[in-house]
């Protein structure tokens, strides 16, 4: 399967800017592979199509202010360090402009010395590693001294910052949103939980892979991001005991799916506390065995995330759908609007 056959047209001015007023008022997708059918409504709609006994999914990371400006100690030359991956302790893996000039043993400093960062090493794609010096705590450093991190395609500035956080997101470590949970409110959650829908977490904290586009012309060739996950024993005994009574799993986003299924994987069906670094890449072929449905905003054409959500259904059948949602001028990527899939065994 090629890389071309996900591509599809979209109008730039389709790409969201900026965020809703209002969290819920974003359009709705309903395509229900079963059925056959595509149905549109607005996302405070979800109630509906979720029933007692189905069990929502949502991924609890954080954001960070990962992008930081510095100045490079021998020049005084400027410096941008995008924070990706915490490997360990105050090691991080970055991604640097201009990168050229920074080598091994490059000191930069942030903030007139609050922060400093020795590169130690250089990777095969370009980004760097450095550790991190400080005093006090490195993430109310960060906060002081870090932005948002938004992704390439949104040019607008956010006057709020918290429009980028999911209002449950609470395991900090992301260098991007997971955006399908940004259209939920605390009321909208109580209204779920309050008809009889179990809501679990699971974490996935998203790197910027997420966002680099596919370089191979064949699918097979593709080599995925990794990223750190992490699923507790409530919410795996949570998500079993509701697949066991015939409820339906709703996962909120593709970090959330990607977590479930490669836990799922891992241990033959069920589900347990376990953490660890996925690199599952999921395209049409793939047998799902925790998620019947998704809830998920639109994504890049040719992407990894348009090959996931075309598995869940078909290619022919989320193409049509992306199609339509063109045609009605639905909202794209980070602050777009979203889709409820019902896949095939819904």
């Amino acid at each position: 399967m090629r890389v071309e056959d996900f591509d599809f047209e979209l109008p730039e001015e389709l790409i969201a800017q900026t965020p809703l007023l209002d969290r819920t008022s974003s359009k709705l997708l309903i395509a229900d592979f079963v059925k056959q059918s595509y149905t549109h409504t607005h996302f405070k709609d979800i109630l509906d199509e979720l029933q007692e006994g189905d069990c929502l999914v949502l991924n609890d990371t954080k954001v960070m202010p990962a992008r930081l400006m510095g100045m490079k100690k021998e020049t005084g030359a400027n410096i941008e360090v995008l924070l990706l991956t915490q490997i360990e302790g105050d090691h991080w893996e970055t991604l640097v402009k201009p990168a050229k000039r920074v080598k091994v043993g490059t000191e930069i400093t942030f903030g007139d010395g609050l922060l400093k960062a020795i590169c130690t090493d250089i990777k095969d794609h370009g980004g760097r590693i450095f550790r991190f010096e400080y005093t006090g705590v490195f993430f109310e450093v960060l906060d002081q001294l870090g932005e948002m991190p938004l992704p390439p395609y949104i040019h607008e500035k956010l006057e709020n910052k918290d429009r980028y956080q999911t209002v449950y997101a609470k395991e900090q470590g992301s260098a991007a949103a997971p955006t399908a949970g940004l259209h939920f409110t605390d009321a909208l959650l109580d209204d779920i939980r309050s008809k009889g829908v179990k809501i679990a977490f699971v974490t996935l904290h998203v790197g910027l892979g997420t966002f680099r586009p596919v370089s191979v012309d064949s699918i097979d060739d593709h080599e995925m991001h990794s990223e750190f996950y992490r699923i507790t024993g409530e919410t795996a005994d949570t998500i079993n005991q509701v697949k066991a009574a015939g409820g339906k799993i709703v996962a909120v986003g593709t970090t959330s799916t990607r977590t479930l299924e490669t836990v799922a994987t891992k241990f033959e069906g069920q589900l347990q506390a376990d953490s660890g670094w996925t690199s599952i890449f999921i395209y049409p072929g793939y047998d799902f065995k925790c998620i019947d449905g998704m809830i998920t905003n639109f994504h890049l054409p040719k992407s990894t995330l348009v090959m996931l959500v075309s598995a869940l259904t078909s290619r022919e059948f989320m193409l049509s759908a992306y199609k339509e949602a063109v045609d009605l001028k639905y909202r794209f990527f980070s602050f777009g609007d979203a889709m409820f899939i019902k896949g095939r065994n819904y």
